[in-house]
């Protein structure tokens, strides 16, 4: 089929309502797997890679999901945690020398740390300079006593984790996850892409999204999102000098295939075709809420798992800007993922959601 057809792809004996909710909310340029129990019962694409409707979306196409790679270094230092290098409450100085703020490994992961900006004002091209930008964290004081406040470190989250996994293991962070997470449980994802080729390229859905996703100008959602600058600029985000950085907070590039499997894996405890990752206790410790309460980036009741977001319905996983998601849902073991290179909002996601929650499941 060519890539001006609705949804296309497999889609199992039941879950055609799913079809029809991604083919009535088509984005340009999407992909859409649903796993159930660790079976393909949905993976779907729709429209091109690229702006100018050159390169069909495929199977291998990677796009960059924000935020939904947050769990993928959070289980980084989980794995370490698992092998007895590193303790959840362990402050942060004991393996990162130096390291100002009193705040715990624990704090990071559930985002109450007091760290949700880059300290020192810098410019797009620094995201290229991971020791630079690891420097000012270490030396920043945090806006609240740590464990005290929620606020989503929507930037700093992947540096933090990052730089504590490359202290204790010595690999740096993207090839830790290459060689410890994506390889064994056969996971076409990673940080600092080298395959350009298979980019998909970002747009927004309107001209205004970008100003609609901050906050007002003081406050921690915007103040969050703009040092570095770059993050949300299409010039910066589809180029070489972003595809190429490990920012593990916003710039995993994936497939939507590669993370309905990562969740899988959690679902199962922790084994993907027969490779275990994690230990059954510790998957149970991460997706169990760690901090309830109000999130001041983003601005609502939020419950924090060691990495993940946990939902009152019993879903739990992480959406990412502009309407990329993964999740897991215990209660019916479907893994979830949808990942688009238009930036819009998440009623996307709803549809789909809603038309998953939709199937009968037997039994």
């Amino acid at each position: 089929m060519s890539a001006d057809d609705d949804a296309h792809g497999f889609v199992a004996p039941g879950y055609e309502a799913v079809r029809e909710a991604l083919a009535a909310h088509p984005s340009g340029g999407s992909a859409l797997c649903v796993l159930r129990d660790g079976a393909r019962v949905v993976d779907l694409r729709e429209g091109w890679a690229d702006a100018a409707r050159t390169r069909p979306w495929v199977e291998r196409t990677l796009v960059n999901v924000y935020s939904v790679g947050k769990p993928v270094i959070a289980l980084g230092v989980l794995l370490l945690v698992d092998r007895g290098l590193v303790g959840l409450d362990d402050p942060i100085a004991r393996h990162w020398p130096g390291f100002r703020a009193p705040a715990s490994v624990r704090q990071v992961l559930t985002h109450t740390a007091g760290l949700p900006f880059f300290p020192v004002p810098r410019k797009a091209s620094d995201w290229g300079d991971w020791d630079l930008l690891c420097a000012d964290l270490a030396g920043a004081s945090p806006q609240w006593p740590p464990g005290t406040v929620a606020a989503e470190h929507a930037l700093t989250y992947g540096h933090l984790l990052g730089e504590i996994i490359r202290r204790v293991d010595g690999r740096p962070p993207a090839r830790f996850v290459a060689e410890e997470i994506a390889a064994p449980w056969g996971l076409d994802f990673g940080f600092g892409t080298a395959e350009p080729e298979r980019c998909a390229e970002l747009e927004f859905d309107r001209p205004d999204r970008p100003a609609l996703m901050l906050g007002e100008p003081e406050s921690v959602r915007t103040l969050a999102v703009l040092n570095p600058p770059g993050a949300r600029d299409l010039a910066v985000v589809n180029s070489p000098l972003w595809r190429d950085a490990v920012v593990p907070a916003v710039n995993l590039h994936a497939t939507a295939g590669s993370l309905a499997r990562f969740y899988a894996g959690l679902l199962a405890g922790g084994i993907l075709d027969g490779r275990r990752l994690l230990s059954a206790a510790l998957v149970e410790d991460l997706t169990s809420a760690h901090f309830s309460g109000q999130d001041l980036f983003i601005e609502s009741q939020t419950t924090w798992g060691l990495g993940v977001q946990l939902e009152p319905d019993g879903t739990w996983g992480m959406g990412g800007l502009g309407g990329n998601a993964a999740w897991a849902d215990p209660k019916t073991g479907h893994a979830i993922a949808f990942v688009t290179r238009q930036l819009g909002d998440f009623d996307r996601v709803g549809a789909i959601d809603a038309a998953i929650s939709s199937v009968r499941i037997p039994g």
